[in-house]
């Protein structure tokens, strides 16, 4: 069993923490202050980073805390190798905690974007997917985000989703302007903004949520994606 938390970081970031006992792993760590801090009001032992892609609000609190855990296990895709001392490939499998880690390509935010499958039950996804929403294409490859969302409609609906970013109300409002009307998208969307207001995540996720309330899981062809994304950056 793991135990999951959200660090808030930064201005709308969350840095996830896996805790098994006493032992944690980090996902994304923006800032070192906000986990190291974390780490050790709950005595917590790190024993590995994970990190989806290169950008600063991902990587930026990496080498401070390096500095606490030299030795630390730092798990990131090629893009990430000034932080990472441990490559990983698409569709290569990890043993972390008792779980089969599957590193699930997904690129299109960053050219080597990768996210994390726990076990088929728990995905960390970065900025490749986000509630009601998903990254933007700052890579112009439309395809492999396409294609990215596609590997996540893969897989069971149960998967809970850990994105990176606070940004469930504001893809609502996209979303409620390109989506039919339906009583499970108001009642999440009024779920989600009564969280924000008590400062609560709205995160985790599920795929089965997502793919009620998520119009680019609804799409079907990458024409459509491409509009739909092009629609958002200019919303």
């Amino acid at each position: 069993m793991l135990n999951i938390t959200p660090i808030p970081a930064l201005s709308d970031n969350y840095i996830w923490v896996i805790a098994q006992e006493s032992q944690a792993i980090i996902v994304d760590p923006s800032e070192a202050k906000p986990a190291l801090d974390y780490l050790a009001k709950h005595s917590l032992n790190l024993t590995a980073i994970l990190l989806t892609h290169n950008h600063h609000d991902h990587v930026g609190g990496v080498d401070a805390i390096k500095q606490q855990y030299p030795s630390i296990a730092v798990y990131g895709s090629a893009e990430c190798q000034t932080w990472a001392n441990e490559i990983v490939q698409p569709e290569q499998h990890l043993e972390l905690f008792g779980y089969d880690v599957r590193v699930i390509e997904s690129a299109g935010h960053t050219e080597q974007h990768v996210s994390y499958l726990f076990g088929n039950e728990y995905l960390f996804c970065g900025d490749a997917l986000f509630s009601a929403g998903c990254g933007r294409i700052f890579t112009g490859n439309y395809q492999a985000e396409f294609e990215a969302l596609q590997r996540f409609k893969a897989l069971p609906s149960f998967v809970e989703i850990f994105p990176a970013h606070e940004y469930t109300a504001s893809n609502l409002k996209f979303a409620e302007t390109v989506m039919k009307p339906s009583c499970a998208f108001f009642e999440y969307q009024e779920l989600a903004l009564m969280k924000r207001e008590q400062h609560r995540p709205t995160l985790p996720t599920t795929l089965e949520k997502e793919l009620v309330i998520n119009p680019f899981l609804q799409v079907e062809t990458l024409e459509e994606f491409i509009k739909l994304r092009q629609k958002k950056d200019n919303f």
